[in-house]
């Protein structure tokens, strides 16, 4: 059960969930006694008490205009993205071509750490010996292959059983 409470002291509204003994008003720290405030609403849904608490403040901010905000159409409102690039100065073409280079570069590069792990779950009984070909075919140098392995063990993330690593 979840009630919609207000504080006699600053006004605020915030929502309890059970019915606790004594509450706290978020806003001005009064506690206050849970029988004694008034309930201005009681669902046994999170949401349905959260959407009543917005209409609420909607309704005090808008003087008496209750709006339900599951039932307001967005679409069409305000500037789409190209609209407001060209408002600003900067041309909407560049801006996509940019944006598809970077999806196109982050699909094949890869972290050396993710190389790394993802060699640990590729591969089957993976050795040092198979992880650090498997980094190396992928870019990864050597050297920091070793090293990457010893920090993901030291940090309890893979662990090193008669030769074979696997992850935690």
């Amino acid at each position: 059960m979840y009630s919609v409470v207000g504080c006699r002291e600053c006004h605020a509204l915030w929502i309890i969930e059970g019915r606790p003994e004594t509450t706290q008003c978020p806003r001005c720290r009064r506690r206050h006694q849970f029988s004694k405030l008034r309930a201005f609403a009681e669902t046994d849904d999170a949401d349905a008490a959260a959407r009543v608490r917005s209409s609420m403040l909607a309704e005090r901010a808008d003087d008496g205009e209750l709006i339900d905000p599951d039932e307001v159409d967005v679409e069409g409102v305000g500037m789409d993205d190209v609209e407001y690039l060209s408002a600003s100065g900067v041309d909407p073409d560049a801006v996509s071509a940019a944006g598809e280079r970077s999806e196109r570069g982050n699909r094949s590069s890869r972290s050396r750490k993710q190389t790394v792990l993802d060699g640990l779950t590729e591969l089957d009984t993976p050795t040092e010996a198979d992880i650090v070909e498997y980094a190396t075919a992928a870019g990864v140098p050597e050297p920091a292959v070793e090293r990457m392995l010893e920090k993901l063990r030291r940090a309890g993330e893979v662990t090193r059983t008669d030769g074979v690593y696997r992850r935690l």
